[in-house]
């Protein structure tokens, strides 16, 4: 027995239905899905989770909760038993054949011999979606139904085929994947002829013909690098009957999916620009779009960050961009500006240093530690500076040998507190041997090659026990 789903019955807007338990069956819940290691992206929608718990799979006669497929992710819904009116949740829907498998789950202090007894095949249950379900449904539809006008508007418009498509997690938007990137001016001309068909408010419809397996289930067609285009039905697939969906006028695809009855509300927004896919043989690209549901919360929170950037620069929305630019320019003003006078304060204190190296009565190897207090991100790079400068100075003349240690900490520190240590010097043998000391005395974690030793070291830096125990690492050297 084939069991239909919600688009059979004529009216994808449907939120409930009386219908009869077919069969229902025990089933451990499946493994949670391995996470794929990758770049950060836009994730395709995950079906609610599964407990590690029995479930049980119920077989409806009739259904308004849409199984998995056709590139349209799974309704959640319930099912209420007529007889006693408990409610039963739908985690996921299936698609198992040609049946639309319902996973249930067990409420709590129900034991599943009590299910197996209340879904009992015959029983009469009431399928809904509730509200939160139908919203799910409802963006779904929206996405689907505008991705079969953009494609078909695509290959006939541009002669771009469909390679795949994901409808991801909302509100993020959705993307369709064409062999090639798309010019600004062939994007908006889509963008343009789609909301035109949007506006005559043509209708969406469904033809159900007898299935041909022979003819029907067949591998989709390829292109000549071997990637696969358009759609096919699955190998497994068992229901007897070939859907066609049908944009009037515009498109006729098979198709699974729930759409909705007429494209008059999709109004379409394409992103402006798409996003280039390299593969080992071929390159293509994602045009992303937004529609329905997804595109009221895209323009609302966009118009949230643009009324909330405008306060904060305090001008006019429509001077935002302007302003930005302003302040972008200020910025890189003011950081050319610390640079230059970092750069001349370190000059100016390893031109100290090196007065005093010049200058000490003492003999041997002249030591000196320089602590700071540095709130930048980049303290290793004013320490930098002054290791460089000083070197600088060493090689215009002849001074004695010296060896310093540079290190600065932030003025407010926590046990997770980093301060940067440098060691810089004429002896490379000494150099290391400082930092090494380091390592030792003060659990400073680093290394270095040459005149120049860096490392960082994690906790308070408190000056009258870690200055003191730079000042031994120095003296035994």
């Amino acid at each position: 027995m084939s069991t239909p789903t919600s688009c059979s019955t004529g009216d994808p807007l449907l939120r409930s239905i009386e219908t009869t338990v077919v069969s229902v069956t025990v089933a451990q819940a499946p493994p949670a899905p391995a996470q794929s290691a990758g770049k950060n992206k836009k994730k395709a929608v995950i079906a609610p989770e599964i407990p590690n718990e029995p479930l049980l799979h119920v077989l409806l006669h009739d259904t308004v909760i849409f199984p998995e497929g056709g590139g349209q992710p799974t309704d959640t819904g319930r099912i209420e038993t007529v007889a006693d009116g408990v409610v039963w949740e739908v985690l996921q829907a299936k698609r198992h054949g040609g049946h639309a498998v319902h996973y249930v789950k067990v409420p709590a202090g129900r034991s599943v011999e009590d299910a197996l007894l209340a879904l009992q095949p015959g029983a009469k249950v009431i399928a809904s979606l509730g509200q939160e379900g139908y919203d799910r449904r409802y963006d779904h539809m929206s996405m689907h139904t505008s991705q079969h006008l953009l494609s078909a508007l695509l290959e006939t418009r541009l002669g771009l085929p469909t390679l795949s498509w994901s409808l991801t997690s909302y509100p993020s938007p959705c993307y369709i994947e064409v062999p090639r990137g798309m010019t600004l001016e062939e994007i908006t001309s889509i963008q343009a002829e789609a909301n035109k068909l949007v506006f005559e408010g043509r209708k969406v419809h469904v033809e159900v013909e007898e299935l041909d397996p022979a003819q029907d289930i067949k591998p989709a067609p390829k292109l000549e690098s071997g990637r696969a285009v358009g759609k096919a039905l699955p190998d497994d697939y068992t229901g007897g009957v070939k859907r066609v969906v049908v944009i009037d006028g515009v498109d006729r695809n098979p198709c699974c999916g729930t759409h909705l009855p007429s494209i008059h509300n999709l109004q379409l927004f394409l992103l402006p620009h798409t996003e280039a896919l390299s593969r080992s043989s071929t390159t293509s690209a994602r045009l992303y779009f937004l529609s329905g549901p997804r595109l009221i919360a895209h323009l609302t929170s966009t118009h949230a960050s643009l009324t909330s950037t405008a306060s904060i620069l305090s001008c006019g929305p429509p001077l935002v961009p302007e302003r930005v630019s302003q302040v972008v320019e200020e910025r890189k003003k003011a950081e050319k500006r610390v640079t230059d006078i970092e750069q001349e304060l370190a000059e100016h204190i390893a031109g100290e240093l090196m007065q005093k190296i010049t200058t000490a009565t003492e003999d041997g190897v002249f030591k000196s530690h320089i602590h700071r207090t540095d709130d930048t991100t980049n303290s290793l790079g004013f320490l930098s500076a002054i290791a460089f400068a000083l070197g600088a100075l060493a090689a215009s003349g002849t001074p004695r040998a010296y060896v310093v240690v540079l290190s600065s900490s932030p003025s407010t520190q926590t046990s997770a507190s980093v301060s940067t240590v440098l060691v810089a010097g004429s002896d490379d043998a000494k150099v290391k041997a400082v930092g090494d000391g380091l390592k030792a005395k003060l659990g400073v974690k680093g290394g270095g090659k040459g005149p120049r030793w860096s490392g960082k070291f994690t906790g308070v830096w408190k000056g009258s026990r870690d200055d003191a125990l730079v000042d031994e690492v120095l003296a035994a050297i």
